[in-house]
C-alpha cells in the first residue's frame, strides 16, 4: 500500500531530511515511524501525502506512484488517505459536524450521504451526541477525535498520523491509539509518527526507526 524505494528528500536550504529510504507497509498494516526530534518522521508522512515532493526515489501509495502525479492530480491522491495532525487543524468557525464533512463537501458527495457517514464516523470515535458544538467548547482529546472522524469520514485505504497524541495525557494516549488500531481490524493501512516510545511499545506493532534522515531499524514483533 505504502511503498519508499531509496527516498531522499533536501531541502533548499542544504537540509538532508531523508536519505536513501526504503521500505514496504502492506495493505491493512500497521506501523509506527519514530526517531529523534529531526529524525525525518514528519518529512516521510509529508511524502506519503503529497504535501512535500521526495529529491530522489520512487514513492507509490495505494497503487500509484507519486513522482508521476502532477498537480492537477494531488488532490485525487488525498482523497485516498487520511490524515490526523497534532494540533487537530480543525474550522474554529463550523460545528463539530461540518468539521467532519469538510472532506466529503470538497468531493462533491451528496447531502444525504454525507450526513450519513459524518454521524457513523463521530459515532466511531464517540462524539455523535457533540455533533452541533463549536469544536472551542470541546476538550484536547474530544477536538483530537474530531480530527480523526475527518479523517476516517470518505474511508480512505491509508490512514496517516504526526503525533496524534504530543498533547494528550497517558490516559487519552491509550484511547486514542486504540482507534487508529481499530481502523487496521477492518482493513485501513495506518502509519504513524510518534516518539511516545512506552506507548508505541504497548501496541505491539512493526516500527520504523530514524536517525538523521536514515532507517536503522526495522522492527517487527514476532518475527
Amino acid at each position: 500500500m505504502i511503498k519508499f524505494d531509496l527516498v531522499g528528500k533536501r531541502y533548499p536550504s542544504g537540509h538532508e531530511a531523508l536519505a536513501e529510504l526504503s521500505f514496504e507497509l502492506a495493505s491493512g498494516e500497521m506501523a509506527f515511524v519514530t526517531g529523534h526530534s529531526g529524525a525525518g518522521k514528519s518529512t516521510l508522512l509529508k511524502l506519503v501525502a503529497l504535501l512535500e515532493r521526495p529529491s530522489r526515489g520512487q514513492i507509490t501509495v495505494n497503487g500509484q506512484n507519486l513522482n508521476h502525479t502532477r498537480r492537477r492530480g494531488i488532490s485525487q491522491v488525498r482523497r485516498g488517505i487520511g490524515m490526523v495532525f497534532q494540533d487537530h487543524r480543525l474550522l474554529l468557525d463550523r460545528s463539530v459536524f461540518d468539521n467532519v464533512a469538510l472532506p466529503l463537501v470538497i468531493a462533491g458527495t451528496a447531502r444525504e450521504e454525507t450526513a450519513k457517514r459524518v454521524r457513523a464516523a463521530l459515532d466511531k470515535v464517540g462524539l455523535l451526541a457533540r455533533e452541533q458544538a463549536a469544536p472551542v467548547a470541546l476538550s484536547t482529546g474530544e477536538q483530537q477525535r474530531v480530527g480523526i472522524a475527518r479523517a476516517i469520514v470518505a474511508k480512505p485505504p491509508v490512514l496517516i498520523a504526526d503525533e496524534p497524541t504530543g498533547n494528550l495525557d497517558p490516559h487519552l494516549s491509550a484511547e486514542i491509539m486504540a482507534l487508529f488500531g481499530e481502523f487496521q481490524q477492518v482493513g485501513t493501512t495506518v502509519l504513524i509518527a510518534s516518539h511516545d516510545l512506552a506507548l508505541v511499545k504497548r501496541m505491539g506493532k512493526r516500527v520504523l526507526v530514524l536517525d538523521h534522515g536514515k532507517l536503522i531499524d526495522d522492527f517487527r514483533p514476532g518475527a
